[in-house]
């Protein structure tokens, strides 16, 4: 698949996770990143999959003069150490073994130094009988990685999942004959290194890899309302939008929404005593499967919400998309597909349950544009939206709209301002300090979840529970 490199190792994370998505919500998965650079992308996807984080700490055993060719690499296991060796780097290179042992020694030194640094007294958390995720930022040679799964199996778990953002095909080839497992969210060729795949590679400092261990910890220490996602971010505890499969009483359906000649995929979730639905509109290149927008369903439904989310372009359509990339900034289009779900859902569910569109990035406009004009509509919310792509719609918008902004999203945050202007209906722009575009860093993306439900119990007040 051709596409752009990742930005950095965070939208990585969401990328891999959204991979990872039939894993979300389980009791029996551990996610384990590979330090440093794997722990970031590890951080984003236990924090979407809702599984606590862990690291494997594998030292590369480079090349003598070229330290970046693996010629192997070492992990441990309690007071044992395994060690992976790459015979073909070896006999390419012609590394003796004396040079070798060097290289051992001296990597098992810093990995000792490591595990002491990230862990301090704390064991590994345990894998045995549960799914681990594997997760590294690529995959290059596979050394790290084959170190990595030679010693969680002897830790006996059910299945063991490899997961990285980009990687070398052939090494994943490799790693698959040892791994149950192996996601690759993109192999590039010619395939050069895993820094191709990313425009900031920078590297991850130890403080970086300790912060993340320790907000991940707090998941598997059960921190009543207190634990913590793997990227810092605060995870909720029960009943305030934790990731579990299914909500109490919830009805969920796959279902297929008619737009013209076409048909849309949706998942909808209708909880015991729903108080409105709530349809999302994603954002450019996104679509039903965004970890971002089901963390937010999934915080709406334990508030008494259903949840509508679709792809707003069918499978052909995105294909065709990832070449042109014209459809998904095509703002009448995703309106009226916005529309026709508000259709779908009265025709078939009536009017007794209101309707609430939630739109990010580009999806705000057709939030927008769909709430002018279909009368189910009763409030708009949008995430890191871009409102003035409405246009003329905004003046015949009459339902209240919240408007939520990072505070760090400075141009995005001026257009909602003046978008906000031009709105027909009652406005609040909400700012969340310290919050980028896409609401990453730790605790953003629970504000808007707050937010939002203080915004619904507003506008549905008066209304039968």
């Amino acid at each position: 698949m051709t596409r752009e490199p990742y930005a950095d190792r965070r939208e990585a994370g969401w990328v891999l996770a959204d991979e990872l998505r039939e894993y979300a919500g389980r009791d029996d998965v551990v996610v384990l990143g590979l330090p440093r650079g794997g722990v970031p992308v590890a951080a984003i996807v236990a924090r979407a999959l809702g599984a606590p984080l862990d690291v494997v700490v594998v030292r590369k055993l480079g090349v003598p003069g070229q330290p970046e060719l693996a010629m192997g690499a070492i992990t441990g296991v309690g007071d044992s150490l395994v060690v992976v060796r790459n015979e073909t780097v070896l006999a390419h290179t012609r590394v003796g073994e004396e040079a070798f042992r060097r290289v051992l020694d001296a990597e098992t030194a810093e990995l000792r130094r490591r595990e002491k640094l990230y862990r301090g007294d704390r064991p590994r958390l345990p894998v045995r009988g549960k799914i681990a995720l594997v997760v590294d930022d690529g995959l290059a040679t596979g050394s790290s990685v084959r170190a990595a799964i030679a010693a969680l199996r002897r830790e006996e778990p059910a299945r063991l999942v490899v997961a990285v953002p980009v990687g070398s095909a052939s090494s994943c080839a490799v790693v698959a004959r040892e791994a149950d497992e192996v996601v690759c969210a993109w192999a590039p060729e010619p395939f050069y290194g895993v820094g191709q795949g990313y425009y900031d590679f920078s590297q991850t400092s130890d403080a970086e890899v300790r912060d993340a261990l320790a907000a991940g910890r707090a998941v598997d220490d059960g921190g009543a309302g207190q634990s913590a996602d793997g990227d810092g971010a605060r995870r909720p505890a029960d009943g305030e939008g934790a990731r579990r499969p299914g909500d109490g009483g919830a009805r969920e359906e796959a279902v297929r929404i008619p737009v013209g000649a076409a048909e849309l995929d949706a998942d909808l979730v209708v909880p015991a005593h729903a108080r409105s639905v709530v349809i999302f509109a994603h954002g450019s290149g996104s679509g039903r499967h965004s970890p971002r927008n089901r963390y937010v369903a999934e915080a709406l439904r334990r508030a008494g919400h259903a949840t509508l989310l679709m792809d707003l372009l069918t499978q052909d359509e995105e294909q065709v998309d990832l070449r042109t990339r014209e459809l998904r900034f095509d703002i009448g289009l995703l309106a009226t597909r916005l529309a026709a779900a508000v259709d779908w859902w009265t025709a078939r569910h009536g009017t007794d349950l209101p309707v609430v569109t939630f739109g990010a990035s580009t999806g705000a406009a057709a939030a927008l544009i769909a709430a002018a004009e279909r009368p189910a509509v009763v409030g708009v919310v949008s995430r890191g939206g871009r409102p003035d792509l409405a246009g003329g719609a905004l003046g015949r918008v009459r339902v209240p709209v919240l408007l939520v902004v990072g505070g760090e999203d400075r141009q995005v945050l001026e257009l909602n301002r003046q978008a906000a202007a031009a709105l027909g209906g009652p406005v609040e722009i909400a700012v969340v300090p310290g919050a980028t575009h896409l609401f990453e860093e730790p605790g953003t993306l629970d504000e808007v979840i707050r937010l939002t439900v203080a915004a619904l119990d507003r506008w549905l007040a008066g209304r039968p529970a």
